[in-house]
Parts: C-alpha cells; sequence; structure tokens
C-alpha cells in the first residue's frame, strides 16, 4: 500500500536525491511562511555560522542566509504539525529502509536578495550523527530568474531544484554536496536533518 512519504524515499533511493513537490500541504506550507515572516519582523532571525558549537565559525563567508531553530516548546501550531509531519517521515523511513534514525534538528532559514550558500555538505567533521538532510520550501510562484536554485552535484553532472512552495528535498549528509545559488528574492524554507544518535 502505497504512503504519503512512499513518493519522497523513492526517489532517493532511485536517484539518491528524494523529491516531492507536495510533501507539504497548501495550509502547512502557507504557515510556516507566516511563521518566518514574524520571526523577520521580530528580528529573531540570526545569521547562520559554519560549524557546530565546538567548532562554530561565524566570520565565514559561505553563507549569508539566517536562521531560526525549531522547538516544540514554542507551542506553534504550524510548527508542530510540521516536526509532526517529520516524525511520521521518520517512522516511514525506518520501517522500510531500516534507518535507525532516532532524532532530528530543523531550523526557518530565509535568504534575502543577494544572498547564497557555497557547495558544502551538511555533515560536521567532528560529529556524525547528522544521517540525513531533509529541506522543504515555501515560496509562492518561483521562477527560474528569481534564482535561489539548489544545486545538487552528482559526479559529472549538476541538478537543479527551484525551492518551490510545498516541495521537500531528501539527501544524504555526509555524501551529497550541495549550494544554493544567489537570491534576486526572498527565499524561505525550513532545513533539517535526520539524525542517528
Amino acid at each position: 500500500m502505497n504512503n504519503h512519504f512512499d513518493l519522497l524515499i523513492d526517489s532517493y533511493l532511485d536517484n539518491k536525491v528524494g523529491i516531492d513537490p507536495c510533501f507539504l500541504n497548501k495550509s502547512l506550507s502557507s504557515g510556516l511562511q507566516q511563521n518566518i515572516l514574524q520571526l523577520q519582523r521580530d528580528e529573531l532571525m540570526t545569521a547562520a555560522g559554519i560549524g557546530n558549537e565546538k567548532v562554530m565559525d561565524t566570520e565565514q563567508k559561505m553563507r549569508t542566509d539566517k536562521i531560526y531553530w525549531m522547538d516544540k516548546n514554542h507551542n506553534n501550531i504550524f510548527e508542530q504539525e510540521f516536526l509532526s509531519q517529520v516524525e511520521d517521515f521518520i517512522d516511514r523511513l525506518n520501517s522500510t529502509c531500516y534507518a535507525g534514525i532516532n532524532g532530528y534538528e530543523f531550523h526557518y532559514a530565509v535568504y534575502e536578495e543577494g544572498s547564497f550558500y557555497k557547495r558544502h555538505k551538511d555533515q560536521f567533521k567532528n560529529d556524525s550523527d547528522r544521517k540525513f538532510s531533509l529541506i522543504n520550501y515555501l515560496n509562492d510562484d518561483w521562477l527560474e530568474e528569481d534564482g535561489g536554485q539548489l544545486l545538487v552535484y552528482k559526479k559529472e553532472t549538476v541538478q537543479k531544484i527551484l525551492p518551490r512552495s510545498q516541495t521537500a528535498v531528501f539527501f544524504k549528509s555526509d555524501e551529497t554536496e550541495h549550494e544554493v545559488t544567489k537570491a534576486n528574492r526572498r527565499r524561505m524554507s525550513i532545513t533539517g536533518w535526520l539524525k542517528r544518535i
């Protein structure tokens, strides 16, 4: 029997990059988008750094986005719904692929006009807990000329993904090199990692 999450999992198994253009429903995507806009108005988004607490490099020139970490304790209805969906996805991933995921972390991310994130992998050199990256886009009516594409590097080819609302992208954190090209308008997403702790 097909499951809501099978498109993301199956496309990952086929191509090492899973894509589901309707992973989030319209209502949830819109609610999360409004959360980001409110966080910006409240000036709660902070400049993202490179590395973790042990080796944080806040002076880096790799990325220029701003982030805000999600937490169930925020008691935000859309954040709660999103994290609940992530937990259901993890259950499906573990039952179908024996992934052994037992933790996660997610943050909102905003790329203002001119922002970017250079080519990188998502796993820390001193911490291998992150196993999979899961990105969810929140941008209505995104066009090619808006920039901000996710580029995924695969040996001799580069896969280009537009950050369109409701779309999820899923890949191995320690294997997949990727970057975000310069955005020509505000670009919003939720980025996170499924972990084996």
